[in-house]
């Protein structure tokens, strides 16, 4: 037991307080005593011997046993002898390892294959397989908010650098918010009236030409917040065509009736933005809301804020109090009052392949659908939270032809994010996070695009596409049966005494790990638990079963967490994984762990069973 985990007593009588009292204290202590750093076990698991055991001819498993356990354990019907051959030719390396024998694999070969990256929960081979023919509307797409930024919302960089990194990660939606400089000769991109630093436009289109389909080649959309006057607009289309030439795609018309497919967009970059005529538009109060005047509100920031909000209401002349956007929307922003400009630049306006809409009146009247032309709505995370309430069927009736973008509240100034679940179970395709960030709400989104080869779509599920007979369309607070029950086993962790140091948990012995296994989905199907803690043991072995019963399981996705055990401090992080329910092997999988900001760890994993009833 490390050091940490047991406190002595020192009452006045214990042999502790003596010692303490006494001369000899206060003399050169010796050396402290550790926990033994015991011998790490790579033996496989009693169940794991178990499986072999029923496999195995003679202590062997060869390719017809092997083919066998594919169809009966890993759920794998149509593999055939040649395929579980090469599974067996595939150890012949680690024939030194003594896991290989002339006719198969003997058990320490069948483990480190079970362990090994060749068994992922999701299979590889896949690769983009689901249908890419329909509207953009029919997807979730990986969508990142102030794509820009380094850091938090008020005081970081802009810079081009994040935007490369959530394309290599495979983020399908940029976000830049386009200013005019301190000269108003060029565009500069930078989260206006705060203290970020500008980087130009033109370096961030260069690196979106750069990177846009290193992950995936489907398309890249650039949604524009546009607070540019009509000669500056003009100079942002010349930026656009001749930065991406060939790759730019242009609208057939102004209006239109569907949106265009991810096959059809393939190897193209979108925009899309509200359409430059609303400059010419008087500015009301509600124009004049941006996601910080709502995070001014909030006294928490300080004195920095304060400042920050006296500064924004002497620019813009009116009182801060009443910038107050009754619906969260995302408007386009002029410095100061709107003035009457000379006409727009007709090529800027050619270029809006998705016209961002700009509702009037009441929330059912944001989400009414148009029969003949489609469109982009961006709501806040707090008004999409009221909209669900009383407005549930409406935006999933939206969202079947329109897209719906949800971006995260002003508050969120340090860059944290939200939960995405409640966005997509209501088929809003454009969840938009701060990439820049770690945390669950990011290993959820993560998880969600680990699903379709990881090309950046993900077709959303038919419940969220169709309505009923009687118009009825899919509720996900109403109380729904079961479809099916997953049962998750979690055997085995390995890997950390190669990731980490040996003294990075505990100083004085081996961790205590244990694992959360749990569903994000629909209320009904959201649920978490977790395993016995294994003390000191860099290997810890669980061999502990949890049933999931799912009524959506389209939209469920497996959240896996390692943690070590503190018993007077916050447990340690270990490592997490989340998993697209729908798209998961069942049988005996390895599943690799990955760090907070979703990077995987070069050794960290689990050995679990998937099992749907």
């Amino acid at each position: 037991m490390a050091m940490r985990k047991r406190k002595a007593q020192t009452t006045p009588t214990s042999p502790l307080y003596s010692m303490l009292t006494s001369s000899s204290f206060f003399q050169t202590p010796p050396p402290p005593t550790f926990t033994k750093f015991r011998p790490v076990s790579s033996d496989a698991p009693e169940a794991i011997k178990e499986v072999f055991s029923k496999y195995n001819e003679n202590g062997v498993m060869g390719p017809e046993q092997l083919q066998r356990f594919l169809a009966e354990v890993q759920g794998e019907a149509g593999v055939t002898r040649e395929a579980a051959q090469a599974i067996i030719d595939s150890q012949r390396e680690f024939k030194h390892l003594n896991v290989f024998q002339k006719k198969g694999l003997n058990l320490n070969g069948f483990f480190r294959y079970l362990f090994g990256d060749d068994n992922p929960p999701l299979d590889p081979s896949l690769g983009v397989h689901q249908d890419m023919d329909a509207p953009l509307s029919h997807y979730f797409i990986y969508t990142g908010h102030n794509s820009y930024l380094t850091g938090n919302q008020l005081s970081s960089d802009s810079s081009d650098i994040p935007i490369i990194k959530a394309l290599k990660r495979g983020v399908r939606v940029i976000e830049l918010d386009m200013w005019p400089n301190s000269t108003r000769t060029d565009v500069e991109v930078r989260h206006g009236r705060t203290l970020t630093t500008p980087v130009e436009l033109i370096k961030c289109l260069e690196s979106i030409r750069e990177h846009a389909f290193t992950a995936s080649k489907y398309p890249v959309i650039i949604t524009l917040e546009d607070h540019l006057t009509p000669d500056l607009q003009a100079k942002v289309a010349k930026m656009l065509k001749d930065t991406f030439e060939d790759l730019l795609f242009y609208p057939e018309s102004d209006n239109l009736e569907q949106f265009p497919s991810p096959e059809y967009l393939k190897l193209k970059i979108i925009i899309s933005t509200k359409p430059p005529k609303e400059l010419l538009e008087p500015k009301t109060l509600e124009d004049k809301d941006s996601d910080l005047s709502k995070a001014y509100e909030d006294e928490q920031w300080g004195a920095e804020v304060t400042d920050l909000k006296s500064e924004i209401n002497a620019e813009n002349k009116i009182e801060h109090d009443h910038i107050e956007q009754q619906f969260g929307l995302e408007e386009n922003l002029d410095d100061g009052d709107q003035v009457p400009h000379p006409p727009v630049a007709p090529e800027y306006k050619r270029l809006i392949a998705i016209s961002a809409k700009k509702g009037k009146g009441e929330l059912s009247d944001y989400l009414k659908v148009d029969p003949h032309r489609v469109t982009r709505l961006s709501l806040s995370e707090q008004m999409l939270e009221k909209a669900v309430v009383n407005h549930g069927s409406e935006l999933i009736r939206f969202t079947q032809r329109n897209l719906l973008r949800i971006y995260p509240k002003g508050t969120r100034v340090t860059s944290s994010n939200y939960n995405p679940l409640l966005g997509w179970m209501y088929g809003a395709q454009m969840v938009a996070l701060n990439m820049q960030g770690k945390g669950r709400p990011l290993w959820l989104m993560q998880g969600m695009f680990r699903a379709n080869g990881g090309c950046g779509y993900v077709k959303k599920p038919d419940i969220l596409l169709f309505e009923g007979p009687d118009g009825q369309v899919f509720d996900p607070k109403a109380k729904l049966s079961v479809k099916k029950t997953l049962k998750v086993r979690v055997y085995m962790g390995d890997g950390w005494r190669f990731d980490f140091k040996q003294t990075y948990f505990d100083k004085y012995s081996p961790p205590d790990f244990y694992t959360k296994v749990g569903i994000s989905g629909v209320p009904a199907d959201t649920s978490m638990q977790k395993t016995k803690a294994i003390e000191d043991n860099w290997t810890p072995f669980w061999d502990e079963e949890f049933t999931f019963p799912l009524t959506t399981p389209e939209l469920a996705l497996l959240r896996i967490e390692v943690h070590e055990y503190d018993m007077n401090e916050r447990d340690d992080f270990g490592g997490q994984t989340c998993l697209p329910v729908w798209e998961l092997r069942s049988g005996i999988r390895s599943v690799a762990l990955y760090d907070r900001r979703g990077d995987k760890f070069k050794s960290v994993k689990l050995l679990m069973r998937f099992d749907f009833v």
